[in-house]
């Protein structure tokens, strides 16, 4: 059973080392994957192609505000509040640096 155990941990521990691994070597960070899923409403970088507000440019403090009001429903929405609830305050400050560094 030992054994049995050991074998499948060890491919599920190669796994996400090589998966860890890639995200670094190709540069990607925490906040830019985390914010991939920002993309299909407010563009990509941030930058809205429609009537959703464009991110891009914003303040880190900004956004980092703005999502946390959002999560604690403090700010009226459609669906960022159930987007939000779903990030830790890291998660928040993570996606809220990335979007504030790109130029």
């Amino acid at each position: 059973m030992r054994s049995r155990f050991l074998t499948c941990l060890f491919p599920i521990t190669a796994l996400l080392l090589a998966a860890a691994t890639t995200s670094q070597a190709a540069g990607i960070s925490q906040g830019a994957m985390l914010s991939n899923s920002c993309a299909a409403c407010h563009g990509t970088d941030g930058k809205s192609p429609g009537a959703i507000p464009s991110i891009h440019g914003k303040s880190s403090q900004f956004i980092s505000r703005t999502l946390t009001e959002f999560r604690s429903g403090k700010r009226p929405s459609t669906v960022m509040g159930r987007h939000t609830k779903g990030y830790s305050d890291e998660e928040i400050r993570l996606i809220a640096e990335h979007f504030a560094t790109l130029k």
